[in-house]
């Protein structure tokens, strides 16, 4: 048997402890604040896609806006992308080795396989705006814009570029998870999955599953992320450009561009509107400070009055310069900057609206016995006139106080069935 050592202190644990020196405390502060933010930056990229609503917007938005551009021009579609044009295959291929670019209807200079394409295009549009197979459609599309595009890149404006940018950024996101076929297939095949048992997985499979998840999530949010830098830098860079103009300094560059006979749609409305140059001076120095400030206002409600003027500003150079094809990209792309509960209070906005009319013309000819609570009694048997029913009327008058919700279903569930006491 051994002898048993006495057990001393560490001298770590005998001296006192001082007080820690105000510059560290402050360092382990900014350490674990920053670290708390990092974190929560990681799990919101990481752990749910941002902005679903905006980005099906922009698919429907940009879908619909090319596809009515190649409706537009249908009938002078073979001399600008066909065999017709003056920009011939040849010299497009040509152009191609410089640039890099290549298209699909340069492949053959058959007359058929350019409708063909031309058909092609248009139905891929229209699948596109209908959410089918979204992530296949997106594809596609973005092939078609670049194919239109490259074919006849002399005939493109600022408008077309950004389309072109959009449809490729489109292919990185999820757009298809709201308002689309591929949503409404989705919810049927969650039903029925609710009904069924849950299938087995294994441990390998839930991990790749999970995996898949994690990716299609991150790369969601690098596509949305790269659509609010680019047009973020097109305002950016664009007001920076008008200030160092001398015409926009001195506020004539408006009235300048009114007076420009390739964007007078309406020469009349355009003299019109250059007779009030003091209202145009300021909207010069108003559209240049809103450019120069989008960037700075986006993490703020600053940036709601801000997208509005945007959106009178691009409206009225759609109607006064002729240009409605750049004014709606640019209207689309702003459309990425409404959060989604913006998108998902519209429908319970026109569902408000749908119903007033509904209701404002039955409250006139509502009869004795119509309230908000039904008749109690048998359905085949009149209910008496004297009974008294749950919420403190009788059978005979209507509630006092209406409705008892303005959603039907709801409303459905609160009623007491017909017969109950």
């Amino acid at each position: 048997m051994g002898i048993e050592q006495p057990c001393w202190p560490s001298p770590a644990t005998v001296a006192p402890q001082g007080p820690q020196s105000p510059g560290t405390s402050l360092v382990g502060d900014a350490r674990q604040w920053l670290l708390g933010q990092v974190g929560a930056l990681w799990a919101l990229f990481t752990g749910r896609p941002v902005s679903l609503y905006a980005t099906s917007v922009l698919r429907i938005g940009y879908g619909l806006l090319y596809l009515v551009f190649l409706v537009r021009e249908f009938p002078h579609r073979g001399e600008i992308w066909g065999p017709d044009s003056p920009w011939t295959p040849a010299l497009a291929k040509q152009l191609f080795e410089q640039t890099g670019w290549n298209s699909v209807l340069t492949l053959s200079d058959n007359p058929a396989y350019f409708e063909f394409c031309y058909a092609m295009a248009v139905a891929t549009s229209v699948l596109f705006v209908l959410g089918w197979r979204t992530r296949v459609m997106s594809v596609l599309f973005a092939v078609v814009v670049i194919s239109f595009h490259a074919r006849s890149i002399f005939m493109t404006d600022g408008g077309d570029n950004l389309v072109l940018l959009m449809a490729v950024y489109l292919v990185l996101t999820a757009c298809g998870r709201r308002w689309s076929l591929d949503a409404r297939r989705d919810r049927l095949k969650s039903a029925r999955a609710d009904t069924a048992p849950e299938p087995v997985r294994g441990l390998y499979a839930q991990e790749l599953r999970h995996a898949r998840v994690t990716l299609t999530t991150v790369v969601h949010n690098c596509g949305v992320f790269v659509i609010a830098a680019q047009i973020c830098f097109l305002y950016g860079s664009a007001g920076l450009y008008k200030v160092q103009g001398s015409t926009w300094g001195g506020g004539t560059a408006l009235h300048y561009a009114l007076n420009l006979e390739l964007f007078q749609p309406w020469p009349v409305l355009s003299h019109l509107v250059a007779e009030f140059p003091m209202v145009i001076a300021i909207t010069g120095y108003v559209t240049v400070l809103v450019q120069v400030a989008f960037p700075f206002v986006l993490f703020g409600r600053l940036k709601y009055p801000v997208l509005a003027v945007l959106l009178g500003m691009h409206i009225g150079i759609a109607v006064l310069m002729g240009l409605p094809l750049f004014s709606g990209a640019m209207i689309i792309a702003d459309a990425a900057f409404l959060p989604d509960r913006f998108y998902t209070f519209l429908p319970q906005l026109w569902r408000r609206a749908a119903q007033r009319p509904g209701m404002r013309q039955a409250a006139p000819g509502r009869a004795t016995g119509s309230g908000s609570v039904p008749a109690q009694g048998r359905p085949e048997l009149p209910a008496p006139q004297n009974q008294v029913v749950p919420g403190g009327g009788r059978s005979g008058s209507a509630h006092p106080m209406g409705p008892v919700t303005d959603h039907p279903e709801a409303e459905r569930h609160e009623r007491p069935r017909a017969g109950s006491s």
